[in-house]
């Protein structure tokens, strides 16, 4: 066989796995004890596989995910009170392919962006597109994209991803205009994509804060019906973690011994 011919052409194919693999074959003298339909599968998955772990790479880089979470990382042990019934159901990303939004709610610092970047990131490993962004700074860029004529294209990109992800929801009350974009945002979406917010304030408040009570009752009635909500009590992970740390560097410093160095002074004050 042309070995360098038959390279050369896998390569201009850009099948560049198999062609790496093909070569490699070359170099193990017992590859000659598999049959010809063997050794041509071995390749194919090889170059499969590449192209797999590629387009993840991709979706994972597009996703610009604020966090590197993923569900098997999820912290059970603080008192958080997560609904470990309803996260097993999520970890199998059915609710992707049916369209389901899910709704995380819970006071500052409880875990809400790894919940819902660790969602995001296993419906990326499923094959889906995703995108994180706060939903402050996605309408404030919004109406950069009015001004530079990107409006247009940033709107179909946004209805276009499978898993959306809008964190911080409610921090500020919403002026009109971004009221409306929010609307089209999700009337896009609506039954043909699924979208994860955050929020630190309970769902009931929501009407409240998005403000004019039409455009309210049509946000929430493409949002909030046919989703998960998953409800997070507890403190501050960051308070409790700075706790503990506090509570070991002080145990630490208790059981450290004098140094003879550090015994104090007689004539110390």
């Amino acid at each position: 066989m042309l070995e360098n011919p038959t390279l050369h052409k896998l390569q201009q194919l850009r099948l560049y796995a198999m062609a790496t693999a093909f070569k490699d074959q070359q170099q193990h003298p017992t590859i000659t004890q598999l049959s010809f339909e063997e050794r041509l599968g071995l390749l194919v998955d090889i170059e499969i596989m590449a192209r797999e772990n590629r387009r993840l790479k991709t979706r994972l880089r597009n996703a610009r995910l604020q966090q590197s979470a993923c569900l098997e990382d999820i912290d059970y042990h603080s008192p958080r009170y997560l609904d470990k019934s309803l996260l097993a159901t999520l970890s199998q990303c059915h609710w992707v392919p049916s369209h389901h939004n899910i709704l995380i709610v819970g006071p500052c610092g409880t875990g809400k962006t790894f919940l819902a970047c660790a969602l995001a990131h296993k419906a990326c490993l499923n094959g889906y597109t995703a995108h994180y962004t706060r939903l402050s700074r996605l309408l404030s860029e919004l109406q950069l994209n009015k001004g530079d004529g990107q409006y247009g294209k940033r709107m179909n990109e946004l209805a276009k991803t499978d898993v959306l992800i809008l964190d911080d929801f409610g921090l500020a009350p919403l002026i009109d205009e971004q009221r409306r974009d929010l609307l089209e945002i999700l009337d896009d979406r609506h039954d043909k994509r699924s979208t994860i917010v955050t929020s630190q304030l309970p769902v009931k408040f929501w009407h409240e804060t998005i403000g004019n009570e039409t455009l309210a009752d049509a946000i929430l009635d493409r949002l909030v019906h046919n989703s998960h909500r998953l409800e997070i009590k507890g403190e501050s992970m960051r308070k409790t973690r700075s706790k503990n740390e506090k509570t070991k560097s002080d145990s630490d410093d208790k059981e450290k011994p004098y140094l003879k160095g550090d015994l104090p002074s007689k004539e110390a004050h």
